[in-house]
């Protein structure tokens, strides 16, 4: 089994959309869970708070730069997450096409590599 990390990522249009029918999504993501949870898949999920909350550490420069959020770029915002644990990237694949969310938004799948695939110095 791999570990595979969905990311679920919006827009401002497609969030604005999520939360107009933020009640029925909020059923239907519960139901994703418990479908994840049963199939044993299920790792960790979590959604995030408003970008406007945020804040980003941007080491460009000769010391860190602290900006408040929101972002210049709004294009693609990271919502949230589920964490699946899984035998293949076709079936987190297969997962991902099952996630209830706004139409724009996008889910990349990242695999997380295990300890003994850690880079040692």
């Amino acid at each position: 089994m791999a570990k595979y990390l969905l990311i679920m990522r919006g827009t401002d249009e497609s969030n604005a959309a999520m939360m107009a029918d933020i009640d029925e999504l909020m059923v239907t993501t519960r139901r994703f869970i418990e479908e994840t949870v049963k199939a044993g898949v299920l790792l960790a999920a979590e959604g995030l708070d408003d970008p406007g909350q945020g804040v980003v550490v941007d080491f460009s420069g000769e010391t860190p730069v602290v900006t408040d959020g929101p972002y210049g770029e709004t294009r693609e915002l990271f919502g949230g997450f589920f964490l699946l644990d899984v035998a293949s990237k076709q079936e987190a694949v297969e997962w991902a096409k099952r996630v209830p969310v706004a139409r724009g938004a996008k889910i990349e799948i990242r695999r997380v590599p295990g300890d003994d695939e850690a880079p040692r110095a």
